[in-house]
């Protein structure tokens, strides 16, 4: 099934080489910035207009941060932390078996133990479900656990945090996500969505940072550095794919400084286990695709504690059995998402002129079902729900096209539902066996309701026409202070001018991939471009024709040689 893109520019004038309008600003801007009038333009495209907003994009520092104390809860919740503490209270941080809620808890243990302060932890595995229950918490109380610390969940947890409150504990949930009608009767919650601050988009760890970083000027004696927690902040950010701006930028920035640095034993032999020189730099793509993937993969088919005890091990010897493990289960993971993916696809197939997907499976392992149906969008550009069974009924994940509210979309098919939570892109549901033709006609309803009859197909957002011969390796290095790049602060695609395709060959596992190259017809540059999974969708009678092209400019370093070369995004006839 091959879906054709919809061009369309972020840039006003986007489509022409050149922008008269504001060349003289831009001209004057970039002087101001020490940067190109290409990156002035790709600038104002993410809403920046003002030398101040761009000087501070391209140069996030630290200073930059903002108060925690203006986020929602933020100081009640550290004093009551501390109120805590100095009564001599068992602690305990209640996680998720995530990447953010595995790092969330990774930096709140790791700061207390500077602190010399001894907590225990708890993340619950898949099986047992996201978030509070009450058997553990009984439990915890049980063994003396009188403090209770939740990060990356809690802010929906009402009977939990109630039952907590009964057996004594003293409650502070620290949360991202969306709050309910009703909110939980914590001692306090600090939660970003409560309320208005610098930043309502932040990670679940980056919500534990700023409280930890509260808590660290109550706490008595000598306050630890906090700038050594931000490679936690970084990868625990960007896997739980937030918007990459204004303070989440300034964090991110400075944490993938860390990651490369890899001074944290477990950063080391995890960028090691993944073929990734351990003092290379990061991309926030590679931390994505290559770290995080790893890290839920415990989470996913196995146990988060094998990540949380890589990310704390003390040394590279204590590491890398921790790592090794995570690679393992990463590659079981990869082998039963392919297989579940080929069943779904199948299914998703015969459904394909429904107005939404709901696909589900009898086995289908649940800690990967949600990379399935991210997949099943990407294919059939539809809001998609992926489930397998789960004690007689079907529980699952869904993921959604850049139109589409899912959880409006959930809300609105309540009827059927047992229980859903999420986002507006991502969410996960509960429904009953004997209801899921009842959820897929009101899916369908929810759909339509907020699509109309016709949906719109994917679009592909281009940022302006670059013709080959102004691509540079000084713009390359300039493009490079756009990053680190994600939702929010997409990375740049350009559109080609006229260009010949020359010739193309496939590579790769099954030949999935294309090699192609790519001549402009009036200035005659010539560059390769490597299509990814594109084999089945550029058609072999291209060859020899004209051309425009959606591409990504990169430096690729072969036996010490840059060469630039491009990664095709789309192509279409001229």
């Amino acid at each position: 099934m091959i879906l054709r893109k919809r061009w369309h520019y972020r840039i006003p004038g986007g489509d022409a080489p050149v922008e008269t309008r504001n060349m003289a600003d831009n001209l004057a801007l970039a002087g101001a910035l020490g940067v190109s009038p290409l990156v002035v333009r790709l600038l104002r495209g993410r809403g920046l207009s003002s030398a101040d907003e761009m000087d501070v994009f391209l140069n996030p520092g630290l200073r930059h941060l903002a108060s925690p104390g203006d986020y929602p809860g933020m100081d009640q919740a550290a004093a009551v932390l501390a109120q805590g503490l100095a009564e001599g209270r068992t602690l305990c941080v209640w996680g998720d078996y995530d990447v953010d809620g595995v790092t969330s808890t990774a930096l709140v243990l790791d700061f207390l133990e500077s602190r010399g302060i001894a907590a225990r932890h708890y993340i619950p595995p898949r099986q047992e479900g996201y978030g509070l229950n009450q058997e553990q918490l009984e439990r915890l109380a049980a063994e003396g656990v009188s403090l209770l610390l939740t990060v990356d969940c809690g802010i929906s947890a009402v009977e939990e945090i109630a039952r907590a409150r009964e057996l004594g504990m003293l409650v502070v949930v620290s949360d991202h996500h969306l709050p309910p009608e009703t909110l939980p009767d914590a001692h306090a919650v600090c939660d970003p969505k409560l309320g208005p601050c610098p930043c309502e988009n932040l990670a679940g760890v980056g919500v534990a940072f700023l409280l930890m970083a509260t808590l660290n000027r109550l706490l008595p004696g000598e306050p630890t550095d906090m700038r050594r927690l931000l490679d936690l902040v970084a990868l625990g950010t960007l896997a739980d794919i937030v918007d990459l701006t204004g303070q989440n930028r300034v964090l991110v920035k400075n944490g993938l400084l860390l990651l490369k640095q890899a001074t944290r034993p477990g950063i080391f032999a995890l960028k090691e286990a993944a073929g990734i020189a351990p003092t290379d730099p990061m991309t926030a793509d590679q931390v994505v695709f290559t770290l995080a993937p790893r890290i839920n993969a415990a989470g996913r088919v196995g146990l988060a504690e094998d990540a949380l005890s890589l990310l704390r091990a003390p040394d590279r010897d204590t590491a890398r059995p921790y790592a090794a493990a995570l690679n393992a289960l990463n590659v079981k993971r990869r082998g039963e998402e392919d297989a579940i993916f080929d069943d779904a696809f199948a299914q998703a197939t015969a459904l394909s002129e429904r107005p939404g997907l709901v696909v589900a499976g009898e086995d289908w392992h649940p800690g990967v079902v949600g990379i399935v149906a991210s997949r099943l969008v990407d294919r059939f550009y539809k809001p998609t729900l992926v489930l397998t069974r789960d004690d007689g009924d079907y529980k699952g994940s869904g993921r959604s096209t850049e139109e589409f509210d899912l959880y409006a979309g959930l809300a609105a098919c309540a009827e059927v539902i047992e229980h859903f939570g999420g986002h507006r892109q991502a969410a996960g549901l509960k429904v009953r066996a004997d209801r899921l033709d009842d959820l897929r006609r009101a899916f369908d309803t929810a759909v339509l309701d907020q699509l109309g009859p016709t949906p719109p197909g994917p679009r592909l957002a281009l940022d302006m026409v670059l013709p080959f011969a102004d691509i540079t390796h000084t713009l390359l290095r300039e493009l490079q202070m756009l990053e680190p790049y994600g939702q929010g602060n997409p990375e740049p695609v350009f559109a080609s001018a006229r260009v010949l395709l020359e010739g193309m060959s496939p590579f790769g596992r099954d030949l999935a991939h294309l090699k192609l190259l790519l001549r402009d017809i009036e200035t005659q540059v010539a560059l390769r471009a490597n299509a990814w999974r594109m084999a089945s969708v550029i058609p072999r009678s291209m060859a020899g024709k004209t051309v425009r092209a959606a591409y990504q400019p990169r430096i690729n370093t072969w036996k010490g040689v840059p060469n630039i070369e491009l990664q095709l995004r789309d192509i279409m006839l001229d």
